[in-house]
């Protein structure tokens, strides 16, 4: 199976990133992970995660995994860190091959910067890459409202090739708690990365 991209930035909703590592690491993939330091600001402010960069743990991350400490550790192993500066980055070229990549969540400033493919750092160049290459790239936005801007650089992202997957929980599932919402948006991302997943119940199903 191809290597996963993951990229972490300074929207609101770092527990779909965190959700997100933890069911592709679970699914066996490989996963090349940046962060940006908004996405770590907002990591540590909303989960109390807090990330060095420059020295990054996978355990800093996974900490938070449902799947228990264990089984964390052993997925930790497939993650691929990538500083959001690296410009050397495997991910930077399109003769890397890669499965696809998601920015969840995905800021403002970070779909702007893909939408007009002016990309400053690591996370944007993974992202244009993923784009001229015609491989799939799942953006997640969580602001709201939206200014025209933003739809509009959403439409440009949409007319490049990108998926634009707004982190909208539905509740025709049957929630009971803030797990179950968060994974109906990471099922639908597993989805768009053709990740097998069961993490909530399908509209139509019975189980």
């Amino acid at each position: 199976m191809q290597p996963l991209v993951l990229a972490i930035t300074g929207a609101s909703g770092a527990v779909y990133s965190v959700r997100l590592l933890d069911v592709l690491l679970a699914s066996g993939r490989t996963v090349y992970l940046s962060i940006s330091p908004s996405g770590q600001t907002v990591l540590e402010t909303e989960l109390s995660v807090k990330i060095d960069l420059d020295n990054f743990s996978p355990a800093s991350l996974l900490a938070k995994s449902r799947q228990g400490s264990d089984v964390a550790a052993k997925h930790s192993e497939k993650i691929r860190y990538c500083h959001f500066q690296d410009l050397m980055s495997p991910i930077a070229s399109g003769s890397f091959l890669t499965g696809g990549m998601v920015v969840c969540p995905c800021s403002g400033s970070t779909l702007g910067a893909i939408s007009h493919s002016m990309g400053s750092n690591l996370i944007h160049r993974a992202a244009e890459v993923q784009l001229k290459e015609r491989r799939k790239l799942v953006l997640v936005p969580r602001e709201t409202p939206l200014s025209l801007p933003q739809i509009d650089n959403m439409r440009k992202a949409t007319e490049a090739g990108a998926v634009v997957l707004p982190a909208s929980p539905g509740f025709y599932h049957g929630p009971k708690s803030i797990d179950d919402l968060v994974d109906f948006v990471v099922g639908r991302i597993c989805d768009q990365l053709g990740v097998e997943q069961h993490l909530t119940k399908r509209w139509g199903s019975e189980k």
